[in-house]
């Protein structure tokens, strides 16, 4: 728990004082003002987080936390929960679109192993092995782990997100995997912002309106069984949430203490990200999301929270799929702020002021 407090008591309101000199700049650059849109805005956040007028971003880290789910035994996904370490391994192998995005955008991703229900060789490469348990309980029946667990698992998170940055990441990026995971992210949420699960239950993997109704009514008995209240995230995290979950939040909140910005990928990301944010609210400056996702009720909640993610692509696989696309217009972001050249740097003559 000291490490949590210890992160929590780091995480400063962002710092405007850059701000008018930022801004300066990109309005000085070969284009009209504003011509570049959001991406304007990404490269004074960026800025801003980092503190310094020319940042710079070499290095980008996107961690895909891995975890099963005890839900999973109330029939909620169309995939048995065997695909959760199968897909683990696709990872590892290079083989999943989100390693498939990371390569093109010279991003590492970082495979955590918070809670499969699987043991792993000792030396699978690649895999950071940091499991809290062997899946989170049916919190139909029940709290989905103790809250010490829920802990342990957040510390997990900021101790691989602080490891990164210490290594030279610039910027850290979430996903996750985990069969079962919508539903407990529908959970926490529902719980979080006082939703009808029904607003917010979507499809997952791909399960029927049949299936549909009935995820509902799972999340509702969990959270008539539960309680969970929204002004202890951490005991919503613990009664409804999962290790995965749980440990993109410790990464959420490192990022926030260590002024790096954190590209939050979908709906189950932004549990994380809502739940580090009732944690500190300051910590929601240091949040880029990357995109809506298809999964119904993102937009809702993005809303909720007053946010406009960069992207609208209809997707809804997770893994980080969408942080990976976020991570390269924020690094394009970042490279227009740094090498466009001025008006006065390229001789081209800025916009004449009309008159009178």
């Amino acid at each position: 728990m000291e490490k949590l407090r210890q992160t929590l008591k780091h995480i400063r309101p962002l710092d405007m004082t850059l701000a008018v000199q930022i801004q300066a700049r990109l309005d000085r650059l070969t284009k009209p003002r504003g011509s570049l849109g959001r991406l304007e805005e990404v490269a004074l956040r960026y800025a801003l987080i980092r503190r310094q007028l020319h940042p710079q971003l070499q290095q980008k880290v996107l961690f895909v936390c891995c975890a099963d789910h005890g839900v999973c035994d109330e029939g909620v996904s169309a995939y048995p929960r065997e695909v959760t370490v199968q897909m683990a391994y696709n990872y590892l192998r290079g083989g999943a679109a989100v390693t498939v995005l990371a390569r093109q955008f010279g991003i590492a991703v970082q495979v955590i192993d918070c809670g499969v229900a699987h043991d792993f060789a000792s030396d699978t490469q690649g895999l950071l092995q940091r499991k809290v348990g062997y899946s989170t309980a049916n919190f139909t029946r029940g709290m989905a782990m103790p809250t010490h667990e829920a802990v342990q698992a957040v510390e997990i998170g900021i101790e691989v997100a602080t490891a990164a940055v210490r290594d030279g990441a610039q910027l850290l990026g979430i996903g996750e995997m985990g069969i079962g995971n919508t539903t407990a992210a529908t959970a926490l949420l529902a719980a979080l912002g006082d939703y009808d699960p029904a607003e917010l239950t979507g499809v997952g993997t791909g399960i029927d309106e049949s299936g549909r109704q009935h995820k509902i009514a799972v999340v509702r008995r969990a959270l008539a069984r539960n309680f969970p209240h929204p002004t202890d995230p951490l005991g919503c995290l613990a009664r409804v949430g999962g290790y995965e979950i749980a440990a993109m939040v410790g990464i959420c909140l490192a990022g926030a203490a260590l002024q790096v910005p954190v590209v939050i990928d979908g709906f189950i990301a932004t549990a994380a990200a809502w739940t580090a944010y009732a944690l500190c609210p300051a910590a929601k400056a240091y949040f880029i999301f990357a995109h809506c996702s298809a999964e119904q009720g993102h937009a809702r909640v993005l809303e909720t929270l007053h946010v406009r993610p960069l992207l609208h692509l209809d997707m809804r696989l997770g893994e980080g799929t969408g942080a990976a696309l976020g991570m390269s217009l924020v690094e394009a972001a970042v490279r227009l702020l740094n090498e466009m050249a001025t008006f006065a740097e390229a001789g081209v003559s800025e916009q004449v002021e009309k008159r009178g």
